[in-house]
């Protein structure tokens, strides 16, 4: 994914962690409707995202331009598969760890977040 931009990667991951949680909780050998109509939203919040490559995510995000339904449904997943990222996309997973903590350096508060395995 070195080649991706940032909105790429983002849009790669994001598709990735919706289909582990569609397949994990709806159970169905082909991806569920409601999760393929949520990528594809993220996708287009991703494509219209202002700050293009210079995004932070978007849980610190000050323009929130997930819907509240959406914003449930997108939560919903990352609280799920958030913990789970170490074994699913471990790379990305150590990247992020490794952003997250370059901005504390620069004196971004980040929010320190609960990665309990259900």
């Amino acid at each position: 994914m070195a080649n991706f931009s940032k909105i790429e990667r983002e849009k790669i991951i994001v598709k990735k962690m919706i289909e582990y949680y569609c397949r994990k909780n709806h159970y169905e050998k082909n991806i569920y409707t409601n999760c393929r109509n949520l990528i594809k939203y993220a996708h287009e919040r991703l494509n219209g995202c202002p700050f293009k490559d210079k995004k932070s995510s978007c849980l610190k995000c000050k323009i929130h331009c997930y819907s509240e339904e959406k914003r449930e449904e997108i939560r919903k997943v990352m609280s799920y598969v958030g913990p789970r990222m170490i074994y699913l996309m471990p790379i990305e997973y150590f990247l992020h760890l490794f952003k997250e903590k370059a901005k504390n350096k620069n004196g971004i508060k980040v929010e320190k977040q609960n990665f309990k395995v259900k």
